[in-house]
């Protein structure tokens, strides 16, 4: 991409396609831009946009490319065509459109596909969350781009941008990897050509465009192929809910059904326990799937056929021309549930296995559980998505570390008593587990919380090691820390650029750095981990035991939850106990089981009983 980019909304088709003959129709869109041969839906559905162009005829120069239908939106400067591709090879041809005795000719091409061995991610995995704007200004030239609304780069300012880009990721590629996380999951790289804010990604403004202050489409693509070179996958952030304001779909609608409440804003009430509620009213079950997330981005109508139609295609898009492993899928609950449940329907029969987590923000169990795939509360309605957020357990790890733990209800116990309630879920292994994330307080909610140590040890043991796909959040391997109170900005502070390199580190920081490493690379190898069973026993004296076990592999956890050191009896967690010995990931030693075990004040063990050294 040109070093300084003139971005121009609603380039005329003369310029966009080299037209043959007589240009007779402005276009400024026509999306999907190409499309590829052989797709499990013969179906393909272009979306033009150009002024006035509603009343054209439409034809194809296909021998094998027919055109279904035509759909002409209330706005005369949309057409929505949907064509069969069902036998067609891969081909270059023409959309004709006629109007007033002038035809345009758009070039169109479906492509050949790459057949790759595609993979997804699971519980094997962690999940490293960055906010590419925050991360790393590998492009500085790109910071400004000249044409967008929002041209304010002041990396002092906490909501404006700060450069971060795709270059910069793509420069650190070795630092995930040395680190040991296996799956990268940036918020949303498309462009939000919005006034103020833009940093976030979460308004869109073009469904088929990375934002050129982060790169190009090419340049994304060529990240997530070198993330592969490196052993690295790639989860692209979605967000079908809601659009930005910007957006020419909301600017320039097709119609006012596009949009929920005939495109007007009514705000939601943010309450999405009223979708599994028996006793909701309709006004509210409207209000909490109808609403507007905020004035600033209007909420897409996912019963529409079309929208849905655009938007499953998009995904397709994305992980067809960029290869991406994953999708983490924003404000899921908010989106209409049975038009969602169709997306991860499609999606699955595209990319077989293919992984995706909705948002679902949601504090309680019971509540999360009922938005996954053959959840057993969900009855008839099922909402088809794999994996969801364990925003519950997110907060009870911020909590007990700073508890001592007694019998019944603090500390250690309460972690016992939720995962004693996984029987709710369809699947446990398919959460995602996390202390923190970019919405919420970092785990270090201060800097005189990140000089504890201990209490970060903790905790991150306990999410390494019990049931889910963990997931850290960019920084808290070198003991970033943010409060919320002080305004999202503060959750989202660049990362120190010095903390890439070991030598200009401090010592906190390394202490933090190497900590993490030696856990993630661990991890990695751990199959009892990434897909065993958990066995576990009620905190006993403060100290809360538990196990992991597969096909013979077995890693047994102890954690004191308590301020004091503990001597442990060994007696009574004899089953997950299978030799007289076991090397101790957490203080690199060789550990006797003969009855009793010391653990200082905090202190944990990890006993892998395959790596007795």
């Amino acid at each position: 991409m040109m070093k300084t980019i003139r971005y121009i909304l609603g380039a005329i088709c003369c310029a966009v396609f080299p037209i043959a003959g007589i240009c007779a129709t402005v276009l400024d869109k026509v999306q999907p831009s190409f499309w590829w041969a052989g797709m499990n839906n013969p179906e393909l559905q272009i979306l033009l946009h150009g002024s006035q162009i509603g009343s054209s005829e439409v034809s194809l120069t296909s021998k094998d490319i027919t055109l279904n239908r035509v759909v002409r939106p209330e706005n005369a400067n949309y057409l929505i065509l949907y064509v069969n591709t069902a036998t067609a090879a891969p081909q270059k041809f023409n959309i004709e459109l006629k109007q007033n005795g002038k035809t345009t000719k758009v070039p169109y091409e479906l492509k050949q596909r790459t057949m790759q061995s595609r993979q997804t991610w699971d519980a094997h995995d962690v999940v490293y969350l960055l906010m590419p704007d925050r991360f790393c200004d590998g492009n500085p030239r790109n910071n400004v781009v000249k044409g967008l609304r929002e041209q304010d780069c002041n990396p002092q300012n906490p909501d404006a941008r700060h450069g971060g880009d795709i270059a910069g990721i793509r420069q650190h590629l070795d630092y995930f990897s040395d680190l040991g996380v296996t799956t990268l999951w940036m918020t949303p790289l498309l462009i939000n050509d919005m006034p103020d804010f833009s940093y976030h990604g979460y308004a869109i403004t073009d469904y088929y465009q990375i934002d050129p202050r982060y790169g190009s489409n090419e340049e994304y693509r060529d990240m997530v192929t070198a993330a592969h070179n490196k052993g690295l996958k790639v989860m692209q952030d979605m967000v079908f809910n809601h659009c930005g304001s910007k957006n020419f779909l909301f600017t320039d609608r097709p119609d006012d059904n596009w949009f929920n409440n005939k495109s007007r804003y009514v705000q939601t009430t943010y309450r999405t326990a009223s979708v599994s509620d028996p006793h909701v009213s309709q006004s509210d079950m409207a209000l909490a799937q109808d609403g507007w997330f905020v004035e600033s981005m209007p909420d897409l109508n996912q019963r529409n056929p079309d929208v849905m139609n655009y938007l499953i295609q998009n995904s397709i898009f994305w992980i067809e021309y960029a290869g991406i492993d994953g999708i983490r899928q924003d404000t899921y609950p908010y989106a209409d549930r049975q038009a969602m449940a169709r997306w991860c329907k499609e999606i699955d029969a595209q990319y077989p296995g293919f992984n995706i987590v909705g948002e679902t923000w949601i504090n309680n169990n019971i509540g999360v559980s009922y938005w996954q795939k053959d959840s057993k509360l969900a009855g008839n309605d099922n909402s088809e998505l794999p994996t969801v957020m364990d925003f519950p357990l997110m907060a009870l790890l911020n909590q007990v570390c700073d508890q001592e733990t007694n019998v019944w209800d603090s500390g250690m116990a309460r972690i016992y008593d939720y995962l004693t309630q996984d029987v709710v879920f369809a699947d446990p292994m398919r959460l995602m587990t996390f202390l923190e994330n970019h919405d919420t307080d970092r785990f270090n909610s201060t800097p005189e919380k990140a000089q504890n140590f201990k209490r970060y040890r903790q905790a991150l043991t306990l999410l390494l090691t019990l049931r889910g796909i963990p997931q850290l959040y960019y920084g808290t391997e070198v003991a970033m820390s943010g409060n919320k109170s002080k305004g999202d900005g503060t959750l989202r502070q660049d990362f120190p650029v010095r903390a890439f390199d070991a030598a200009k580190r401090t010592p906190l920081e390394q202490e933090y750095y190497d900590f993490t490493r030696r856990l993630l690379q661990w991890r990695k190898t751990s199959e009892a981990i990434g897909q065993g069973q958990l066995i576990h026993f009620p905190p006993r004296d403060g100290v809360y035991v538990y196990s992991r076990i597969h096909n013979g592999q077995v890693v047994t956890v102890l954690v004191n939850g308590m301020d004091e050191p503990r001597e442990v009896d060994l007696t009574p967690f004899s089953q997950v106990l299978p030799a007289t010995s076991a090397y101790d990931l957490i203080h690199d030693r060789k550990v006797m089981l003969d009855g009793k075990v010391h653990l200082d004040s905090r202190d944990e063990m990890i006993l892998d009983f395959s790596h007795i050294q």
